[in-house]
C-alpha cells in the first residue's frame, strides 16, 4: 500500500493549484462512516488527495482516495501507519475518529469504558500528531484539525444538553486542552491547530433526531479549515463559524 499512497500523493503534489487548494493531501481518521466518510467525499470532490484511515478498509485506492488500515486505540497501528507514509507530505490532518461510550450517567460509569473513550478520543490524536509530524512539516498546508464537540466545553457543554455521557464529555474537554497545548508547542513550526464542533449531526452517533445533515456539516467544516491560518491557531469554533467557549 505504501507505493500506492506515495504515488497518489506525489501526483497530487505535482498537480497543485494554489488558487483553489486542490491537489493537496488530507488525512482523515474514522473515515469509514458518518462525518469521517462525508469529509473524505467532500475533500475528494474538491480535488484533494485523501488518505482515508479506518479500522477495516472496505476497498482499495480509488481515484484520489487511498484507504489505510488504522486502529487509533492501538499505538502500534499508529506507528505502522507512520512507517507506511514515510516521505508523504500531508497538508491537513483531521483527527475525527471517536467513540461515545456509556451514556447512563454517574450510576453506570465504568472504569474500562471511560478509559477506552479517553484513549480513542483524547490520547490517539496526540499520538497521531507526534507520529505524522514529519509529514505535516513536509506539506505546505500545515494544519491539524481536532473534531471536538460543544459537549466538551466547560462553559457551554451542559447548557442545553442533559445526556449522561461522562466519558465522552471529559474526552472532548481533554482534546480541547490538547489543541491549546499543540497550538502553543507547534507555533514555531508554522503549524495551525484548531478544535472544531461539527454540530448535532445525523450520524450513528448523533442519531436520527439530529438537526444537521452530515454532508452539510462536512462542507461547512472544510470551508472553515480552508480559511484557517496561523492567527486562528488554538481556537475552538463551530461548523457555522461561531466561536465556542472553552
Amino acid at each position: 500500500m505504501t507505493s500506492s499512497i506515495a504515488e497518489t500523493a506525489r501526483q497530487g503534489e505535482a498537480a497543485r493549484r494554489p488558487t483553489d487548494g486542490s491537489g493537496r493531501t488530507v488525512l482523515v481518521t474514522g473515515a469509514s462512516r458518518g462525518l469521517g466518510r462525508a469529509l473524505v467525499e467532500t475533500y475528494a470532490n474538491a480535488g484533494w488527495t485523501v488518505i482515508a484511515c479506518m479500522r477495516k478498509p472496505m476497498h482499495a485506492a480509488a481515484g484520489a482516495i487511498v484507504t489505510e488500515q488504522l486502529d487509533v486505540a492501538d499505538p502500534g497501528s499508529i506507528a505502522a501507519l507512520a512507517r507506511r507514509l514515510d516521505g508523504v507530505a500531508i497538508d491537513v490532518l483531521i483527527n475525527n475518529a471517536a467513540i461515545r461510550g456509556d451514556t447512563g450517567g454517574l450510576a453506570s460509569l465504568d472504569a474500562d469504558d471511560f478509559l477506552e473513550v479517553i484513549r480513542v478520543n483524547a490520547l490517539a490524536p496526540l499520538l497521531l500528531v507526534r507520529a505524522l509530524l514529519p509529514n505535516l512539516l513536509t506539506g505546505s498546508g500545515r494544519k491539524i484539525v481536532n473534531i471536538s464537540s460543544r459537549s466538551g466545553s466547560l462553559a457551554e457543554g451542559t447548557l442545553d444538553d442533559e445526556d449522561g455521557d461522562y466519558a465522552y464529555r471529559c474526552s472532548k474537554a481533554a482534546m480541547n486542552m490538547a489543541t491549546s497545548k499543540l497550538a502553543h508547542d507547534l507555533r514555531g513550526d508554522g503549524i495551525a491547530v484548531v478544535s472544531l464542533h461539527p454540530g448535532w449531526v445525523r450520524t450513528d452517533m448523533g442519531g436520527e433526531e439530529a438537526k444537521i445533515d452530515v454532508a452539510a456539516s462536512a462542507a461547512a467544516l472544510k470551508a472553515i479549515i480552508d480559511g484557517t491560518d496561523r492567527a486562528a491557531s488554538g481556537t475552538f469554533r463551530s461548523y457555522d463559524g461561531r466561536q465556542v467557549s472553552w
